[in-house]
This record gives C-alpha cells, structure tokens and sequence, in this order.
C-alpha cells in the first residue's frame, strides 16, 4: 500500500512540475494533436483591384493546399499610418504593401523572412541591387518586391520630332534639345521644354532632385549643406532662373497636366503615370526613356518602388512568407502582369532580374527596367501615401523651402543649412526611434 502511495505521489509532483513548466501545452505531451485546419493569411494590396491578384492567389491556393489567403484593397490615403497603427494594434494584415523607403519606420513592426523560405544569397541574385539596399539590413530580409519602378525620361514624340531631336543620354544635351523645343510668346511659355526648377508645379520633383544628388559625385544625401550639393540646387533651379535654358516657368500648369495637355517636351515620372496620360489624352504620341547621366563613370537612376512584407505579429509568418515568395516567382510575376495588360497599357514591371528581357522593349516600360542595374534610392520619393507625417514627407518639405528660397534669390549655400538642420532632425527622428511599446 506505501508502495503505491509513494508511486501516485511521485507521479502528482511529476504531472505538478509539467504542469508548471509547459502549461496549455502538457496535453501535447500526452495525446497527438487534433488535425489542424487551414491557415487563412490576410493580404492588404494598395493598388490593384482583387480581380488582377485573384488568379496569382488561386495558383498559391492549388499549390499550398493548407493555406487560403484573403485580399484586401486598401485606400491609399493615410496609408502608411494606417497600417503601421492596425499592427501595433495587433489587428493588421499578415501580409502588406509598404514602400522601399519605408524600412526605418517599419523595421520593429516586421518579421523577416525564414532562412528557409528565402535566403539572402538568393535575394541578391532575384531582385535588382536597389531591393538589397532597401530591404536588407544585419542580415535579415524585410520585405520583397514583385515591382520596380523609379524615374524615367517621358517624351513627346511629335515636339521632339518637331526639332530634330533625339532622345537625350546626357544632361547637356537634354539641355540642348530641351531649350529648343521651348517655344515662347509676349506672355511667356506657351511650349515648355523640360518640366524641371521648381517644388510648386513639377510633380515628382523631390524624385528627380534625388537623382541629381545620386549623380553629382561626393555629395552626401545626409549632410546637403556643401559646395557640391549647392551646385545640384542651382542646376536644377537654372531651368528656370538661368535665361540661356529657360524651359519652365512658376506660373505654369502642374508638369503632368502640360504633358498631357502636349505643351511639354520632357516629363520626369515613374511609369505608372502612363495609365494616367492614356487615359486622360488617348491621342498622345509619347514614349519613355532612361533618364539623363551626368557622368558615363558614375551611372545612377532614381528607384521609388513598392514590396510585400509580413507582420511580426502574424500568427503564420512562414506561411506569410511563402505566400510572399510565389508573388515574386516568375510564374506570379507573369501571370499578374498579363492580367493587368488587359486592362491597362502594362501591368507592374517586373522586379526580377531574369525577366527583363522580356520588357526591356517596351515602349513604356522597357526604361524601368533598363536602369534596373543602376537605381539607387532614399528619402525623397513623392506620393509614399504617408498622410501628413513620414520619412519623405518630413524631409521633402526642407528641400521645398530649400528651392524656394533659392528661386526666390537666396544663396543656395544659406538654405542649404536650414535644410541639412532639417534632415538631420528628421533622421534621428525616424533612423533612431525610441523602442515600440509591446501592446498589452
């Protein structure tokens, strides 16, 4: 009788122990657990509608039997609030769009990817060099483009014709053509050139000074307040201030509306603009371009691009990244973008490196991914969908003032110190965040 005692005793402080230790998952130890049902992921999509993903999403679905992935367009306005919000809440997607220049806010709200889902050697060899520097950082992989994008060369077919001209490789002669392509009355630009000079009424101006930092050698992006970054403002003013190559002026209608209007020459913009001119002139004759180089040596084009991350409070994050990896396959990647090109002039271009021969023709889109090799990117990329507060937002308004100071005849030198205070503060702002409280 003691000897069962003792034995019933040792087996209540064994089971106490287990109990304490393991909690909820005790009964794992003893039974085999119930059949799991599928995982259903949550994907928030920004741009496109659900019937162009639905039949990526069916593929994944056939493929990965166990997991159902429901799509959710989301608007664009306040977007990255939104969504940052919705996770820190625990209530956001599994999956999301988030822009390349979003990392430094987004980084402690992201899971990153299982070494054996994708691995960075992989990713290197995938994704054009501008994905790595984006979404790479202390060796974990962030989030994954099924896109590139960033600023092209528009160009009006019949005004370059017009004068002559070809497509311009260099920044002397996209001057050259530009100033000739100008044409002037007693009350100013009646055809302008170039849609470059100003913050007021060039759209995407924030992009196309970005790449005129990138270009000029030795300028650092964090510290503008130099000689050399003085130089980048007073170029890019010069075509409006500068009497010999005067192409654009303060007074005149937003440079997409001239573009589509056919009253402007050169039009800087990522591809996605084109949807936007088709529709809004059926009858213009346009084309794109890789942009202008300063330098053969020194190659550099503006990238501005949007990618899938997952959740770090996804409850299935490999799951999620399964999912993220098939939307940037080839087979993904293909089938979204033929699905999109029967709606519209092309679907997202291709953020693979192996698939750009297979647009690199294209008329419209063919330059994106032509600079593929060569984008660089940071902090000055327009229409991030950020609301009022945000890495770009933040330190796009300093550069505003930095070019309206300087149009308004300041020394480009002087506001380049009001701006540097400005940037700096914003990237200790979003570069240096104090830590996310983890949610009750």
């Amino acid at each position: 009788m003691k000897k069962i005692i003792i034995i019933v005793l040792s087996l209540s402080i064994i089971l106490g122990f287990l109990v304490w230790k393991f909690g909820p998952n005790i009964t794992g130890l003893f039974s085999q657990k119930e059949p799991q049902g599928p995982v259903t992921l949550t994907y928030w999509g920004l741009w496109e509608e659900e019937n162009l993903v639905k039949g990526a999403i069916a593929e994944f679905e056939k493929q990965h039997p166990n997991i159902k992935v429901t799509y959710q367009r989301q608007s664009s306005v306040n977007y990255r609030t939104r969504v940052q919000t919705q996770i820190r809440e625990g209530v956001g997607p599994d999956v999301f769009r988030m822009h390349n220049s979003w990392l430094p806010m987004f980084e402690q709200d992201l899971y990153p990817a299982p070494a054996d889902v994708l691995t960075i050697a992989d990713y290197k060899n995938l994704f054009y060099p501008v994905a790595n520097t984006s979404f790479v950082k202390g060796g974990q992989i962030y989030a994954a483009p099924m896109e590139i994008d960033g600023l092209v060369l528009f160009y009006n077919v019949d005004i370059l014709n017009g004068v002559g001209g070809v497509i311009p490789t260099t920044w002397p002669e996209f001057i050259d053509i530009a100033t000739k392509m100008t044409v002037r009355d007693s009350s100013g630009i009646k055809t302008a050139g170039a849609g470059v000079g100003t913050a007021s009424n060039v759209d995407h101006w924030s992009d196309l000074l970005g790449l005129l930092l990138f270009q000029q050698p030795n300028v650092d992006l964090d510290n503008p307040a130099t000689d050399l970054t003085a130089d980048v403002l007073r170029f890019y003013t010069g075509f409006v201030t500068n009497p010999g190559r005067k192409t654009w002026d303060v007074n005149l209608p937003r440079s997409t509306d001239m573009f589509v209007s056919g009253r402007l020459g050169f039009y800087f913009a990522p591809s996605w603009r084109a949807h936007e001119i088709r529709v809004a002139n059926p009858n213009l004759n346009f084309k794109t371009a890789p942009v202008p180089q300063l330098s053969s040596q020194n190659q550099v084009a503006y990238g501005s691009f949007w990618a899938e991350a997952v959740s770090k409070n996804s409850k299935h994050p490999k799951e999620a990244w399964q999912f993220v990896k098939f939307l940037t396959s080839e087979e993904a990647e293909k089938l979204m973008y033929a699905e999109a090109s029967n709606v519209r002039l092309f679907g997202e271009p291709y953020s693979l490196v192996s698939l750009q021969s297979e647009l690199i023709n294209d008329p419209w889109v063919g330059a994106v991914v032509k600079q593929g090799p060569i984008y660089k990117s940071w902090y000055l990329c327009s229409n991030t969908q950020e609301g009022d507060s945000g890495i770009n937002v933040e330190i796009i308004k300093y550069w505003e003032d930095g070019i309206n100071s300087t149009l308004a005849g300041a020394d480009p030198l002087g506001a380049l110190q009001t701006v540097a205070s400005g940037v700096k503060q914003t990237l200790d702002k979003y570069t240096k965040p104090a830590p996310v409280p983890t949610p009750e």
